[in-house]
């Protein structure tokens, strides 16, 4: 790969395929991360015995729950690494420990086999998997926000959500696929860890890739400026303020992500009364369309900024989550449930096709893949890695419409924070070109 001098500005060839390359190395990332997700309602049985489907859906969102623990980890060990090593040197680190977390999962036997070291098995994948996917975030964010060039950091960011959602689409898709050439007995007894030692394959192939990314001139400016050296209480210390507003700006975002999209499938099952396959299918086409939808919110934000696009956010989300949700309940027909969750991605787009480069927008080079991710990551943890708990919670203690109170809460908190905030498109730290 050819590769500019230190200092210039990369080639568009250069910077072209370095995005391609780092984007598609997160796909795959998010492809292992969100198989858990889209496989929860086949391999619960096998992990947690239970004669109750909600009961054995709890257990499996607490384990996934716990995944996100290891996060922040990762967003703090990861985030000092490629701050001080590179960019590219955290995005190869992230994606081995996730391909060791697929491959326990993938051979693992269950319950009836091993007894409790079954899940105790499961609960030491995901945590490798917490910690990879905390690393990787902040990583990816800041190689895509850095080799972007100033006129389309916003469209070329977006791509770690195209391929965030890419990877939970295949994840889905590869379900679909399942379900259509495995008879039901044999996708609950085996099939289901297919898509884990696929996930485990993809995971060596990317870190072949990523090992031949270019470095990004912010990444080699801040080396040679002698800037301080990325660390956690260099980022407490010297930047309290934005690691706060980060945290905060996310909490809400993060949340409705995971309400809309992750925790959707099951709603669409055990609450609305879809069979699994149809809750498969309008998982699938709705987030579809909102993959294609983060690249023109993301061109839109280079244009009118950053700031307009959360608030929209934000507004549309404390209007609608509860309405969105309330209706849910009472579809039976799928187009109908399809054209609700199509209404509640559309919404998050505002936060989810830009939350990238604003937090790369707001940290200087020296601590910005630490201030990216380690922020954004305890955030993820208290409010997305939890939404399914929390709404399992309401469900199990027969107040449901509890969650959708929840959700439209924490969305008005970060919008709060929204109408505050700077709009970093237009007082970017992010120097280079």
């Amino acid at each position: 790969m050819t590769t500019a001098e230190p200092g210039a500005a990369p080639s568009t060839r250069t910077r072209l395929k370095s995005i391609i390359g780092g984007s598609m190395g997160n796909l795959v990332e998010w492809f292992d991360w969100y198989v858990y997700a889209a496989f929860t309602l086949y391999f619960a049985p096998h992990f947690f015995p239970s004669d109750d489907q909600t009961a054995q859906l709890l257990s499996a969102a607490a384990v996934f729950a716990v995944g996100f623990v290891m996060r922040p980890v990762g967003a703090w060990v990861m985030g000092i690494y490629s701050d001080r090593h590179g960019r590219k040197s955290g995005l190869t680190l992230s994606v081995s420990l996730m391909c060791v977390g697929s491959l326990i999962i993938a051979l693992t036997p269950g319950y009836a086999t091993i007894g409790v070291l079954a899940p105790t098995l499961l609960v030491i994948a995901r945590l490798m998997q917490g910690l990879s996917v905390g690393g990787e975030y902040g990583a990816s964010a800041t190689y895509l926000s850095e080799m972007a060039g100033k006129d389309r950091r916003g469209f070329f960011s977006s791509f770690q959500y195209v391929t965030l959602i890419s990877g939970q689409l295949l994840a889905i898709l590869l379900l679909l696929v399942l379900q259509s050439v495995m008879d039901k007995p044999a996708l609950e007894e085996w099939g289901w860890r297919i898509p884990f030692a696929v996930g485990a394959v993809l995971a060596v192939v990317v870190f072949r890739l990523r090992r031949g990314l270019a470095e990004t001139e912010s990444f080699k400016n801040a080396q040679a400026s002698g800037a301080p050296k990325s660390g956690f209480l260099a980022l407490l210390r010297h930047h309290p303020k934005v690691t706060a507003l980060v945290m905060l700006l996310t909490a809400g975002g993060t949340l409705a992500f995971y309400a809309y999209s992750i925790y959707m499938q099951k709603f669409l099952v055990n609450t609305s009364g879809f069979t699994k396959e149809a809750a498969t299918q309008i998982n699938a086409v709705t987030l579809f369309v909102f993959m294609l939808l983060q690249p023109v919110a993301g061109a839109l934000s280079d244009r009118i900024g950053r700031k307009p696009l959360m608030i929209a956010f934000g507004v549309s989300g404390a209007l609608f989550t509860y309405p969105i949700f309330s209706a849910l309940e009472q579809t039976r027909d799928m187009f109908t449930a399809g054209l609700l969750v199509m209404a509640a991605l559309i919404i998050v787009t505002g936060y989810t096709s830009i939350n990238a480069v604003v937090k790369a927008e707001m940290f200087p080079a020296h601590i910005r893949a630490l201030g990216v991710a380690l922020p954004y990551a305890l955030a993820n943890t208290i409010f997305g890695g939890t939404a399914e708990y929390v709404a399992l919670k309401f469900k199990a203690a027969g107040w449901e419409q509890g969650f959708y109170g929840y959700v439209t809460a924490m969305i008005g908190i970060s919008l709060i924070v929204y109408l505050q905030m700077r709009d970093t498109q237009r007082d970017s730290l992010i120097a280079e070109d």
